[in-house]
This record gives C-alpha cells, structure tokens and sequence, in this order.
C-alpha cells in the first residue's frame, strides 16, 4: 500500500545525513568512515522512502543494491546518480566498526555528495508530485 506520509518521513531524514555530508569536506575533521555512513543513510533513506511511495514492501537491510533492484522490479527507473553509490553499502554496517583501507584512491567527497543530491532530490520530486 502507498504510504507517502512515511516517504516523506524518510526522505526529511535523508535530507538531514545530506546536509551532514555538505559539512563534512574537510578530511582531517571527519574520518571517511563518518563521511561514508552519512552518504549510505542518505542514499538508503531516499530509496526506502521511493519504495514506500510506491507501496512496496522492503526488507530490513542496508544493502543499496538489493533496495535498487525492488525499484527496478517494479519498473522503477533509477538514476545514475544512485547506482553509482551502492557500494555505500558496506559504510553503514562493517565500515561503522572497522577502519576504511583505501584500495586504490580515497573517497571523492565531492563525487559523493553531488550523487547523493541528485538522488535526493530526485525522490523530493517524486513526493512533491505524489
């Protein structure tokens, strides 16, 4: 069942991690693991908040991925800006109690956040028009 009161609910709580990501350039501050959770809420509440305006039922996870692929099974297009970010999705569990190794290159925060912003703002407009 549609539930656009709860995607509003998520999406105002996706907005507030957003606006934590926009404050948190500096490197020395905030430690990747705290940039990278923000960024992983963001994306997981905006998609949780798509789902419920929807009226799809969603599983208690963390993985952007599985919660992308419940969009897309419904005909849902998801943009770019989000699939770009699910592997977010190991900052909201292991990296939370575990340090970021960078591999090859750090985190571009502002990459981030900018996908984060366009995914945002594109669940704002799709509650806006109900």
């Amino acid at each position: 069942m549609r539930d656009p009161d709860h995607a509003r609910l998520l999406l105002g709580m996706a907005i507030k991690d957003l606006r934590a990501l926009e404050g948190m350039p500096d490197r020395e501050t905030f430690a990747d693991e705290i940039f990278g959770f923000h960024a992983q809420q963001a994306v997981e509440k905006a998609i949780k908040g798509w789902l419920s305006l929807i009226g799809k039922r969603y599983p208690r996870t963390h993985d952007l991925e599985e919660l992308l692929a419940l969009l897309e099974e419904d005909g849902e297009v998801v943009p770019h800006s989000f699939k770009r970010l699910v592997e977010l999705s190991d900052f909201a569990v292991q990296l939370r109690y575990e340090s970021y190794e960078y591999d090859e290159a750090e985190l571009d925060r502002g990459a981030i956040t900018r996908d984060v912003r366009d995914g945002v703002q594109h669940v704002e407009r799709l509650v806006a028009t109900g």
